[in-house]
């Protein structure tokens, strides 16, 4: 069993990588089972899945598990006492996981064009379950409308996912300002959107 599922790993590492790099399309069956040092041809690769959508699915549902940890960060977040220093700390804690899944990144950017049917269901119940959770995490910590945090949220999250999917998208940042100043930058804008609400002074 384990040497079964060690096998299924390698395949879909594999296969995942290959498919960021050349598309789904642009990737065979011959490619992964090289790739994931299977026997090129022989068939290895069906013992473990039925078609290569079912590996590009299978490999997406792998890559969304660990993606959902994100929206699980606010609930360590809350009641610190501190909201520049609690959205500093998200800021850059969705920055650090967006670089740890460029291979889903490059895949939805991509493929999800040809395939639109891989962004029913799974997909989008994570960005829909990330915002959300983001959205009330935040109506709680800065007292505002849940209405006003969900709009504050559409932006804020919005713009953190662009750092990372322009350069993907495009092949270039569309600015030299380090991650370090994006994120005090972010911080600011944040904090003045609240105040902008609350009619109060934004946090130092």
């Amino acid at each position: 069993m384990a040497a079964t599922t060690m096998t299924r790993d390698r395949i879909l590492d594999a296969a995942m990588e290959l498919f960021s790099e050349n598309s789904f399309r642009g990737t065979s069956i011959t490619q992964i089972e090289t790739a994931a040092g299977l026997t090129p041809g022989a068939g290895g690769i069906y013992h473990h899945f039925r078609t290569k959508e079912s590996i590009l699915e299978a490999g997406l549902e792998r890559h969304l598990d660990r993606v959902n940890a994100v929206r699980d960060i606010t609930q360590l977040m809350s009641g610190l006492g501190d909201l520049r220093v609690a959205l500093t700390l998200l800021a850059k804690y969705v920055l650090t996981e967006l670089d740890n899944e460029e291979t889903l990144l490059r895949i939805l950017a991509t493929d999800t064009r040809t395939r639109p049917h891989l962004l029913d269901g799974a997909v989008h119940n994570m960005v829909r379950r990330i915002y959300s959770g983001f959205a009330s995490w935040l109506a709680d910590e800065a007292d505002i409308s849940a209405d006003r945090a969900t709009d504050i949220t559409s932006v804020g999250l919005g713009a953190l996912l662009s750092a990372r999917l322009v350069p993907l998208l495009f092949g270039l940042a569309p600015h030299d300002v380090g991650d370090e100043q994006f994120v005090k930058t972010w911080v600011d804008m944040m904090l003045r959107s609240v105040e902008g609400t609350t009619g109060g002074a934004p946090a130092r």
